[in-house]
């Protein structure tokens, strides 16, 4: 049983769970709202986001380096408590997104930062390819929906999947660090910097470094 757009942001509205969660709930429940709550509440990410409705009013900046200083992140994460900010958990959790971040190269942390006339920009392109392809009308609008979930997953940070583990997303890290520490996570802003022209080439080298180093 297909999940309509309206179903997914009820799931929404009662879980505080991300759209792309709550899309995923409710497909492996065959469209059952209860069952996809129940789904989301035995995978950790509904009790997660209701930690999430919480105020997280400290936190950390973490910065990272790479490639001789040829490329740099500045990242702030918030939790609830200084206590929590200074505890080993969540520095290890701000310097492996920093990390990420500098492999990856996400522009938002959320789907909702997405400029709109960006992604109107993105849907005629991905449209005028569709057709180019020659694809029928009729699922053209099914096809762009599913390129711009691609295209989420490379250009927002919670949507990506995580370079030392690709099973993960950053929401689902994200998610796993709520639970573990029990408080308010959430990533506030980052900014990435690159030095030097040609290192966009070399940004597959070090994702793959990264996972290297991780043992994937």
């Amino acid at each position: 049983m297909a999940c309509t757009a309206k179903d997914v942001m009820e799931l929404r509205e009662k879980t505080g769970v991300g759209m792309l969660d709550c899309k995923k709930a409710l497909t492996e429940c065959n469209g059952n709202m209860e069952k996809a709550i129940d789904y989301l509440r035995e995978k950790g990410i509904a009790a997660a986001a209701k930690r999430q409705t919480r105020i997280a009013a400290e936190g950390a900046v973490f910065s990272y380096i790479h490639m001789n200083g040829t490329i740099g992140v500045l990242l702030e994460i918030n939790c609830e408590t200084d206590f929590v900010a200074k505890s080993p958990a969540f520095q290890e959790l701000g310097h492996d997104i920093a990390i990420h971040i500098a492999a990856a190269n996400p522009k938002y942390v959320n789907i909702d930062e997405v400029d709109a006339s960006v992604l109107e920009k993105e849907k005629e392109i991905l449209k005028a390819q569709a057709l180019n392809e020659g694809k029928p009308a009729q699922v053209v609008e099914k096809m762009v929906e599913g390129r711009i979930k691609k295209f989420y997953k490379e250009v927002v940070l919670m949507e990506q999947e995580y370079v030392k583990d690709p099973d993960k997303t950053i929401s689902n890290l994200i998610s796993d660090a709520v639970n573990k520490i029990g408080e308010k996570i959430s990533i506030r802003r980052f900014v990435r910097y690159q030095m030097g022209e040609g290192l966009e080439k070399r940004k597959d080298d070090f994702v793959e470094e990264v996972r290297r180093q991780a043992g994937q």
